[in-house]
């Protein structure tokens, strides 16, 4: 797993409260609906990514994070 990946997923671990949700974990895992992280939650964890990669997310971006490749994919576009 890249260095990337393991961010996201540490950061989204802070904020899941059952370690189940992690079982036959896959990159498509919907963060709302699969690790049942609400959208309070999101915010938090966006300016996790953003502290953590030194980026800036957009509201119009965070709309579009739906699962963790969707975070994935993004970060690397911002990131090159």
């Amino acid at each position: 797993m890249d260095t990337t990946k393991q961010k996201i997923i540490d950061i989204l671990k802070k904020y899941t409260f059952n370690d189940e949700v992690w079982e036959g974990y896959n990159d498509d895992f919907h963060v709302v609906k699969d690790l049942k992280i609400n959208s309070a939650r999101m915010v938090d964890i966006i300016l996790d990514i953003e502290d953590e990669f030194g980026v800036e997310i957009t509201d119009e971006e965070l709309d579009q994070m739906i699962s963790v490749r969707d975070m994935l994919d993004l970060l690397k576009e911002k990131m090159h």
